[in-house]
Order: C-alpha cells, then sequence, then structure tokens
C-alpha cells in the first residue's frame, strides 16, 4: 500500500506532479494526477483499446464532481483553462492511497467523502465509487462526464459533428457521439436523475504537452449531468462501459474486488511478510502484461504512449513474470512472440492501430536468447526449453548465420555486422530528421556479446541433448572470443568501444554502458577478471547514478544532461546522457560477476535499489518512470511507468538477495 498525506494546500503544484495508473488488463487504463487535474492529453478516466477502430482512445476524459453539503459546494476534481485553475489552486484531498485500486479521500469541515475507481479485468468497464463516510446530512452529488471521444495520441476541438441524442437507461443513459465510434453506457448503482444537454467546455490545458513541445489545449463535451442524493455511510457507484449489462453495478463493483485481493494474496506469498515495496512492484508488473486485440498474452512497454515493443517486451519478460511467480504467462509470451518473428527476427514494435509489426531490430530476437536462459534458471526445466523453444532457437541462429535476417550479416570472424548510416537498428534508436542520434551501424558491442551469448546457449542445449546445429558452431564461437577482444578492448584505458565500424576500421570510444552486457549475460564474452573489473569501473565511475547508467558520459562533449525542450531537443538527449533504470539489472548480474566481495561496489546497487523505491511515491505512483535527468538531482522523465524498469528493479532485488 502506498499513503500519500495531501492535505497541505501549500503543496498543491506538487501534487499535480503525482499521478496514477489503473490498468483493465488488454492495454486501456485510467489516469490523471492524484488532484484529478489533467497535465497530459494522455490523462483519461476511461481509455480503452478499440477493436474498431484499432487503437487506444480517449473516450471519457473526466468527470466534473462536486459535492453539496450545508449549501455549500465543493469541487473533487480541478480543471486548468488559460490564466487559471478553476476553481482554483486549493483542494479538498486529505490522503491518496494506492492499494488494490487508486483511492481518494477528501475531507471539508466535518465531512469525509472517498471516491474509488476500478477498472474491470478485461472487459472495457470503469467503475467509480463514491462513499459518504462522515457528513452531518445527505450529500449532493453533481457529476458531469465530460468526453473527449479521440485517439490517446491527439486532442478533440469542438466540432458539429457531435450527435446530442442520448438513449435513457435505468439510472443512465446510452449514447453514440459520433459515427463510427463506440457507444457508450453509463449507469448508477442507485437511483439519479441524468438531465441531457449537449455543452462544450473549451480550452482545457495540458501543462506538460506545453513543456513538451507539442499542442496542449482541448475542447471536452459534456452530454448531461447526473444528480444524486447519498445518505451518511451510502455510496454510489457509477459503470461506464462499451457494453450494456444487467447485473447489479455494486455486485459488478464486490466481484472485481474480490478477484483483485485474490491476485494481492497470490503475490505476497512471494515477497518477504513486511516486504510493501515489494508487493507493490508485483502489482506494478501486472500492468504490463495484458491480452491484446488478437487475444494472445503480450507486454505494453509502457504508459501512456507506448504500445508493443519486442525488445522491451523480452527484456521486461523475466521479471513481470519469472520473477514474479507468474512462469506460465511468461512461457505463453515467449511462444506468442515466436510466432510473430520473420526471417529469424523478432517484430521491433507492433502498430497500435493495425497491429502489424514492423521487423527493424537486430537485437531483439537475441534477447529471447536471454529470456529462454531467465527461464531455465527459474524452471529447472532444460526439457521443456528443448521441447517448447528448441525449433525456434535453431531457426533464428540459422538465419543469424546465414545473413537472411534483415540487415545483419555476418563476417568471416564471426562478428555480426548491422544497418548503415542511416539505420536505427539497436535500443539507441533515437533520430533527429531522420538522421541518427547514435549511429552505431557496424558491429556494436552489445549486438554481438548477445550473439556471443546466444550460440553458447545453442552449444550447451545442443550437447545436451545431442541435437544437430547446421553450421560449425564451435569454430564460429572461437573466433567471435578472438575477434571481440581485438575489435572492442581498449587497452590503455581498460573499457570496450560502444561500436567497431569495420568498413572504416573505426572503433568508437564512446563511454556508453552497452558494455556492460560483455559481463552481465549468462554466457559473458569478457571473462578475464581484471578485464572486467576495467569495464565495471569505468561505468561506475562515469555512467553509474542512484537511478540507473548513463547512456553517455558526462566527460564527453556530446553529453546532454537534461531530457527537457522541444521533441528534438528530447530527441537528441535521449541516449546521449539520460538515465535509463533498466540497466540497472544487467548492472548488478556485472557487478556480482566481478566485483561480489567488494563492499563498495554491493553498497552502489543497494543505493539504487533505494532511490528506485523511494521514486515509488514521486512520479507514477505506485511505478518505475522510463528515464531520468543524466544532471543531478536526476528528475524523472519520460513515461510514468515503463515495463523495463520495473521489470529490472524486481530482478535485481532478487539477486541481490541471492
Amino acid at each position: 500500500m502506498i499513503n500519500i498525506a495531501c492535505s497541505d494546500n501549500r503543496k498543491f503544484h506538487a501534487l499535480l506532479h503525482k499521478e496514477w495508473l489503473e490498468t483493465d488488463g488488454s492495454g486501456g487504463y485510467a489516469s490523471s494526477t492524484i488532484l484529478h487535474c489533467h497535465t497530459r492529453k494522455y490523462h483519461g478516466l476511461f481509455v480503452v483499446n478499440c477493436d474498431d477502430p484499432g487503437g487506444r482512445y480517449v473516450l471519457l476524459s473526466k468527470c466534473e464532481d462536486i459535492v453539496s453539503i450545508n449549501d455549500s459546494e465543493y469541487h473533487l476534481s480541478i480543471h486548468k483553462y488559460p490564466m487559471v485553475y478553476y476553481p482554483g489552486e486549493y483542494h479538498y484531498l486529505n490522503r491518496f492511497v494506492l492499494d488494490i485500486c487508486p483511492q481518494f479521500t477528501y475531507r471539508m469541515h466535518n465531512a469525509i467523502i472517498i471516491k474509488e475507481l476500478m477498472s474491470v479485468h478485461l472487459e472495457n468497464t470503469l467503475l467509480i465509487r463514491y462513499y459518504v463516510k462522515n457528513a452531518p446530512e445527505a450529500v449532493m452529488l453533481k457529476l458531469k462526464p465530460l468526453w473527449s471521444y479521440r485517439d490517446i495520441h491527439s486532442l478533440a476541438r469542438e466540432n458539429e459533428y457531435v450527435k446530442d441524442q442520448v438513449t435513457d437507461l435505468v439510472n443512465g443513459f446510452s449514447a453514440e457521439p459520433y459515427d463510427g465510434m463506440p457507444r457508450v453506457f453509463m449507469q448508477a448503482s442507485e437511483k439519479g436523475r441524468f438531465t441531457p444537454a449537449l455543452q462544450w467546455y473549451r480550452n482545457f490545458e495540458y501543462l506538460i504537452e506545453r513543456d513538451r513541445g507539442f499542442a496542449y489545449q482541448e475542447d471536452l463535451f459534456a452530454l448531461g449531468m447526473f444528480n444524486c442524493t447519498i445518505p451518511p455511510g451510502g455510496e454510489i457507484i457509477f459503470r461506464i462501459s462499451l457494453t450494456g449489462d444487467n447485473r447489479n453495478i455494486t455486485d459488478i463493483w464486490l466481484n472485481e474486488q474480490a478477484r483483485r485481493i485474490r491476485v494481492r494474496e497470490s503475490d505476497s506469498k512471494g515477497c518477504h511478510a513486511d516486504e510493501v515495496v515489494g508487493l507493490c512492484l508485483r502489482k506494478a508488473a501486472r500492468d504490463f502484461v495484458v491480452r491484446n486485440r488478437k487475444n494472445k498474452l503480450s507486454i505494453m512497454a509502457g504508459y501512456h504512449w507506448f504500445y508493443e515493443w519486442g525488445r522491451d517486451a523480452l527484456i521486461s519478460l523475466p521479471g513481470l513474470t519469472l520473477y514474479t511467480n507468474r512462469v506460465n504467462e511468461g512461457i505463453e509470451i515467449l511462444k506468442h512472440i515466436a510466432e510473430l518473428r520473420r526471417n529469424g527476427l523478432v517484430p521491433n514494435n507492433i502498430s497500435e492501430k493495425e497491429e502489424t509489426g514492423a521487423y527493424n531490430s537486430v537485437d531483439a530476437s537475441l534477447w529471447y536468447f536471454w529470456c529462454l536462459q531467465e527461464l531455465l534458471k527459474i524452471s529447472s526445466d532444460p526439457e521443456m526449453i528443448l521441447k517448447e523453444f528448441w525449433p525456434v532457437m535453431i531457426d533464428m541462429a540459422v538465419h543469424y548465420y546465414s545473413g537472411t535476417a534483415s540487415n545483419v550479416s555476418i563476417r568471416l570472424d564471426g562478428l555480426l555486422d548491422v544497418g548503415s548510416a542511416t539505420t536505427q537498428l539497436t535500443w539507441m534508436d533515437a533520430t533527429v530528421n531522420n538522421i541518427p542520434v547514435t549511429p552505431r551501424y557496424g558491429c556494436p558491442v552489445e549486438i554481438n556479446a548477445l550473439w556471443y551469448n546466444a550460440l553458447c546457449f545453442v552449444r550447451h542445449m545442443a550437447c545436451e541433448f545431442g541435437k544437430d546445429i547446421p553450421f560449425d558452431i564451435d569454430g564460429l564461437i572461437e573466433n567471435i572470443t578472438r575477434a571481440f577482444e581485438k575489435h572492442f578492448w581498449i587497452s590503455e584505458k581498460e573499457y570496450l568501444a560502444d561500436t567497431w565500424m569495420p568498413g572504416e576500421d573505426i572503433q568508437d570510444l564512446s563511454v556508453r554502458p552497452n558494455q556492460i552486457f560483455a559481463i552481465s549475460l549468462p554466457f559473458p564474452v569478457v571473462t578475464d577478471v581484471k578485464k572486467m573489473k576495467g569495464i565495471l569501473r569505468t561505468v561506475s565511475e562515469e555512467l553509474s547514478t542512484p537511478y540507473g547508467l548513463r547512456t553517455l558520459s558526462p566527460a564527453d562533449p556530446r553529453y546532454r544532461g537534461r531530457y527537457a525542450g522541444s521533441p528534438a531537443e528530447r530527441d537528441a538527449a535521449y541516449h546521449q546522457g539520460t538515465v535509463w533504470p533498466w540497466l540497472v539489472g544487467h548492472y548488478g548480474d556485472a557487478v556480482i560477476k566481478a566485483e561480489a566481495g567488494n563492499p563498495t561496489a554491493m553498497a552502489r546497487l543497494d543505493t539504487m535499489v533505494t532511490h528506485l523505491e523511494a521514486h515509488l511515491y514521486e512520479k507514477g505512483i505506485g511505478s518505475v518512470s522510463e528515464i531520468f535527468n543524466g544532471d543531478s538531482p536526476h528528475e524523472a522523465c519520460g513515461c510514468i511507468a515503463q515495463a523495463w524498469s520495473v521489470a529490472e528493479l524486481i530482478r535485481l532485488k532478487a539477486l541481490i538477495r541471492g
């Protein structure tokens, strides 16, 4: 449970930087700030992953909810308009709690009102509950839903196409505001009055979008308003859904509540008795594992704007599933990803609207082997790996070896040579004006470390089970070992080049974190202890921060210490110094291999864990952000909840525990 005191109105603007997230298990979500004042275009109460039209859409943006007690009105949500917050820069929020769902406790004089939200699992349904815990008399609730009905990446403006017709339902209504968009159903659990009336609210402002250099004003429309009376000790629950439902709304709430309690009890079995943070991370892990529109179990890369990404899914999978006692789900996801491969490649990403794959990543398939190694480590079942995944392993390895994987060729010395000066095929893939910010064509260090690890794992499985390999894998591994040291090791500085460009025979001497994978993977290509320590020393001294590893040394003139400004400015900083917390897991692997007896090195890992755990209370409440600034104080940036950030913190904690 995360519990945040909010009563100090002097912290109004600080609370606008704390965001909550509630997910439905199918890619949809509800999210806002804890003051219910949107600061992003991605905020919304009913964001659904639609089949038709395909994609995620903010249908219900927010609710204007006002309670009346003793003839006085109190606003439970806040709007930002040009030059003003409405009704003002104050609030009645006393406490925010993230337990099985987000809970907001409001105090106004001698009344206490609790608002809770739950997205029903695997349904396009949101429940909003208002409970009058204490009040001197019955409370009048005026609730005006404000709709946007647009995809998550755009903004809505007042227009003449909205249809104001509503269909009366028991304690509510249904409507289809736009042709070609889903019909919505909204009903209350208790009797009230819904008064239909189309009304536009203009120029809501989302200040984070302004700061990110995007359009940031939006118009929302109301179709009417609910008026309800709630006695002291009473409640009312609103159901917003894409389907009509005759079930009792209170029963729907109680059933979803009971399901979540069962899930929490299951998650708690894998945590230490007093580890609140561990339970919180397991809850966060569940936000990313979803049933997509094809009913396949998959991983959302991050909230709010990322969809399904192959590389992110595979780096995240062990921490999200294998280390949280959800092995069967991990296996199901691996099988689904294997079905998507083409010429040995796993898709880099899946388009949100059409759900088609883009095969422009050279490392995603190589991460697949690492996932299988982690699965073997957790399951201790090599026969299962052989039965379920050996054909996939051989298919990928042969395509890479034969050069039929797009943008990949194998050199005579065994190293993988990938891409060109105009492509971005590794995880450092940012471009500005279609020009790579971090050109990493040729032989990137982590691609070849992953390639070596994959080959060694294939050989290990083949030897254990007497399987044939259609190429000389022993000679290939031996060649890679020699070539890797020759082309990557910088002896005078004792670290690894980030990339070797064979066409020009140039080493990229940039100090980046990618060299850590030469140590961290189960079959490390660097095994000399002195060299391992040299690599770790360089990475630790120049790249490590309390929140992860920088992507470029501050000593480099290209270093960008702040991720801010226009889209082009942010993209230019994305991998040029910005800190990525997902790197803590492999940094931990490397430290434990090379420096397990070094208290200073182990203390550095503990510091990272401590800071990332504290971060759960700071930005996206209960989750870990995508990135942090390279410069102190390392402000969190990017997505408020990133799959591989959460996953690798979970895995790092497990590594430290041993």
